[in-house]
């Protein structure tokens, strides 16, 4: 006779108990033991312990079996994790955080961190098997959703997808939304939001060329920017338009060759269609803006051109011009830059592909593989908060097609011309920092905060690959890793739109290391960057305007200043309260990461301290693990 210790715990959340029954069969080596109940009632929170008696030692335990049946009513249940004593002292855990729903057999996985080599037991393989096909099943690609052919996806079974906690912003927009006249002044804008210190800032300063420049290194989408060595044909600025801002002693050839000059192109956002918006004719610009960093460091508008072509009736704005002009012109500029953020370097770059992410990890990687293990926590409630946002924001008649001054047309066609311009470069913050030409730009925040950031990640990333994979020839001999790269490569849309250097599959560490360190940097710090300051800045409504009533001006001398409606819309990063892992060295190599996260938090800390206008969006204490919002 051998009798086992069990535990078996339920998840610490809201409705996580049951009370439907619950039972246990062990898998050993040996064989396995009779199927045992458990309990009819579990609590969140608390544990229910419980002995399992065999005629024989099962051997080393491989495998749990929990059996859910209901009696009369169904009670979900969510399991944390079940722990076993065997006989001679040996603990295992298997890791859950799983529902169960329905008269369900649910598995978990054996606490190691295990490849499909590394199963020499047919029934491990033979179970994992199971659980992908099983998960290929519930997870597939979208059936009409079509921006940019991103993998959105149907679940079918809560098991992989626990409740959504309820987040919103209905008191912010509805502010917004709900009002069908015009505000009388700019003051009465500031009368809807709360008071808090940002928002009243961005009130004062918004109309100064030194903010408007800083938004580019410091806001919601500073990866739009790049130096400018060259002018292209379609912007010709001239030297002398822009002597009096370049200050004494230099000239616009000087500045391009020295690298202090920048440029924001918005040719995305060329011929989109326009909308209505209760009834009146909302119109779009595809501006570019020339920048220049003074002697001071700081970064100024010095040149507006509102559309891709020049000619008589597209002029080129100046700082020299009647101040409501040039107003007006980076007021066009701000709401291109609104498109520009909303759907691509917000939507796009981080929440599908984010999806995508997720979902190839769902449908190719078992539970017990080191990398589900690893990557799981960074898409925590990501499928949820995009299936509510194609219900409620991006949907057509949603509140971003409401809001802003496009067609729903025209927002898919953005989005398809955006996902075109993603290159594997982009997506990997140190290769494009040099690609833009940033690499020593001051008060660049975003690129130092995210580079101490992605250097973190990539350190514990390192950590956990050389663990598991002793050499390139482990990596490429991963058949769940390289499906689960293709699966990214092909609905990822680059197998339609091919870009030179994403890979389809990884053939050494170093590969993986820098693939899986730029998945994690987009689901956390890259998706924090662009998404915790909107309320900040796009509070005040001419700061971040989603649409303009009248059509790009065509001369100077006729400035007028019409916006309408803005639409603004935790785990935090290092935090690991599933505890996927159960190895001493992942353990360690967390706890490292924490560390070293800490250390982060408190050069930012130190670094805002003196700073007029603080830039958190990149503290670790705001930085969330997944796009959960």
């Amino acid at each position: 006779m051998a009798t086992y210790k069990v535990t078996v715990a339920t998840g610490d959340m809201v409705e996580a108990g049951t009370n439907n029954s619950i039972s246990i069969t062990l898998v050993g080596t040996y064989g396995e033991s009779r199927q045992t109940t458990v309990s009819f009632l579990f609590l969140p929170g608390k544990e229910r312990s419980l002995s399992v008696h065999c005629g024989q030692d099962l051997g080393p335990i491989v495998l749990i079996r929990l059996h859910k049946w209901r009696l009369f009513l169904e009670d979900a249940w969510f399991c944390k994790d079940v722990r076993v004593a065997a006989p001679n002292g040996t603990l295992y855990r298997f890791p859950c955080y799983q529902w169960l729903e329905g008269v369900r057999l649910l598995t978990p996985p054996f606490f190691l961190g295990k490849k499909l080599v590394d199963d020499k037991l047919q029934i491990l393989k033979e179970h994992r098997h199971r659980e992908l096909a099983a998960r290929q099943e519930a997870y597939r690609p979208w059936r009409t959703w079509v921006m940019a052919g991103k993998g959105a996806t149907e679940a079918k079974k809560r098991a992989e997808v626990p409740p959504l906690p309820c987040r919103g912003a209905s008191h912010f927009l509805s502010g917004f939304l709900l009002r069908r006249s015009s505000w009388n002044s700019l003051d009465e804008m500031r009368t809807i939001f709360s008071r808090t210190q940002v928002p009243e800032y961005v009130a004062k300063h918004w109309q100064e060329d030194d903010f408007f420049g800083s938004q580019f290194l410091t806001g919601n989408n500073p990866i739009i920017i790049h130096r400018c060595t060259t002018l292209p044909l379609k912007f010709p600025v001239t030297p002398e338009m822009v002597a009096g801002s370049l200050g004494g002693g230099t000239d616009l050839g000087k500045e391009l060759q020295e690298g202090r000059i920048f440029i924001v192109d918005y040719k995305v956002l060329e011929d989109i269609p326009t909308d209505t918006i209760y009834g009146r004719q909302q119109y779009i610009a595809a501006p570019l803006c020339l920048l220049h960093q003074g002697t001071d460091g700081l970064l100024r508008p010095i040149a507006i051109q509102l559309s891709q072509t020049p000619g008589p009736h597209s002029p080129i704005f100046l700082p020299s011009d009647d101040e409501w002009d040039w107003l007006l012109a980076k007021t066009w500029v701000r709401n291109a830059d609104f498109y520009s953020h909303q759907l691509l370097t917000h939507l796009l770059r981080t929440h599908l592909f984010g999806e995508v992410f997720a979902i190839a990890t769902l449908r190719h990687l078992p539970t017990c593989h080191p990398l589900f293990k690893l990557l799981m926590p960074h898409f925590h409630f990501t499928l949820h908060i995009n299936t509510l946002a194609r219900s409620v924001l991006i949907n057509q008649g949603g509140l971003i097609d409401k809001g802003s001054g496009v067609t729903y047309e025209g927002l898919l066609l953005v989005v398809q011309r955006g996902l075109e311009q993603v290159t594997y470069t982009s997506l990997c913050l140190p290769d494009d920092i040099r690609h833009r030409g940033m690499s020593h730009v001051p008060n660049y925040y975003y690129r130092d905060d995210g580079m101490s950031l992605w250097e973190a990640i990539e350190s514990f990333v390192t950590g956990i690959v050389t663990f598991y994979y002793d050499g390139d020839a482990a990596v490429n001999g991963d058949t769940e890793l390289q499906a689960w790269v293709m699966d990214i490569f092909t609905n990822g849309s680059w197998l339609s739109h091919p870009h030179p250097g994403i890979p389809s599959s990884l053939q050494t560490v170093v590969e993986l290391i820098k693939f899986l360190t730029m998945v994690m940097f987009t689901c956390s710090v890259q998706h924090a960057a662009v998404n915790n300051g909107q309320y900040d800045l796009g509070a005040f409504v001419p700061n971040a305007p989603s649409s303009m009533r009248h059509p790009p001006p065509s001369e100077k001398g006729r400035a007028f200043l019409q916006v309408h409606v803005a639409v603004c819309l935790q785990r935090l990063l290092g935090q690991y309260p599933e505890e996927w892992f159960t190895e001493a060295e992942p353990r360690r190599l967390i706890r490292a990461f924490q560390g070293r996260l800490e250390e982060i938090r408190d050069r930012i800390e130190e670094r805002n301290q003196q700073a007029e206008l603080r830039y958190n969006y990149l503290n670790p204490l705001e930085t969330e693990n997944s796009i959960s919002i």
